[in-house]
């Protein structure tokens, strides 16, 4: 595969700083070995929603079991205590061996709410709600002046044939979402669908490269990069997409790929 197969988990790294990662998806296995060669002493998490494909890399996440190491882990909700049991019911010794009680003192848990800003170590961090069923939060996080934008599981916040996709203003969600993201580095948002698809699929909380692309030109970010590929998207169709958006300058338009590393120095 050309583009990887894991479902989300995406890291922000700054040096001397710890880690800040989005979503522990089943990347997560293979990036905490990483971090654990890396003797990293603390990692922030911070969770879009817990539904169970942004969840499943946890239990395999090797941090959480190094005695030296802590990971914080936010999760949205209105308190640590909810935190807890939102992931507890996914690590509840039925749907994985592990319970949340066996992971000791390593993880520990934070309730993040929406429209809401707050500091985690170098890294200001921002929150929106969007849009996708059980709820799911959009984070913005800015070092010195670099800024990115990570909005996954998310359909338009706009109803299809009005707002930004189809050339008018946009919706008063979809205002706040510009808002939220504007003059960002690099903003990786949902595409699961293409167009066509998002239309049959419109309660599913997804959206599609156009859309994210008319947010992007909307808001002046400099990347979009299109991010949580369909699990039926081959790899030549993805290299379509690819190919598709490949002149597009303003924003520059790529692909999210297993192991793909941006560099926002200089």
């Amino acid at each position: 595969m050309r583009y990887g197969g894991h479902t989300s988990c995406v890291c922000v790294r700054v040096k001397g700083g710890p880690p800040l990662i989005f979503d522990m998806g089943t990347g997560a296995r293979l990036l905490g070995k990483q971090l654990a060669q890396d003797e990293v002493t603390k990692v922030y998490v911070a969770m879009t929603h817990t539904h169970m494909d942004h969840m499943m890399g946890l239990p395999y996440f090797d941090p959480i079991f190094n005695k030296d190491c802590r990971v914080h882990l936010g999760v949205p909700a209105p308190s640590s205590e909810e935190a807890r049991e939102r992931v507890g019911k996914y690590l509840n010794g039925i749907f994985h061996p592990l319970s949340i009680d066996d992971l000791g003192s390593n993880l520990r848990f934070y309730g993040v709410p929406a429209g809401q800003t707050f500091q985690l170590g170098p890294y200001t961090v921002t929150t929106l709600r969007l849009v996708h069923p059980g709820g799911t939060l959009g984070y913005r996080v800015t070092v010195g002046d670099r800024s990115i934008c990570y909005l996954t599981d998310t359909g338009p916040l706009a109803h299809p044939g009005e707002g930004l996709v189809v050339g008018e203003e946009p919706t008063q969600l979809e205002q706040g979402l510009v808002e939220f993201v504007a003059g960002a580095d690099v903003m990786i948002m949902d595409t699961s669908f293409d167009q066509d698809e998002y239309h049959k699929h419109l309660s599913w909380g997804h959206a599609y490269p156009e859309y994210a692309v008319a947010v992007g030109v909307a808001a002046g970010v400099e990347e979009v990069v299109l991010f949580h590929h369909s699990p039926d998207a081959t790899d030549d169709a993805l290299d379509e997409v690819r190919e598709k958006w490949a002149t597009h300058t303003s924003p520059r338009v790529s692909l999210a790929k297993e192991g793909r590393t941006v560099s926002l120095e200089g």
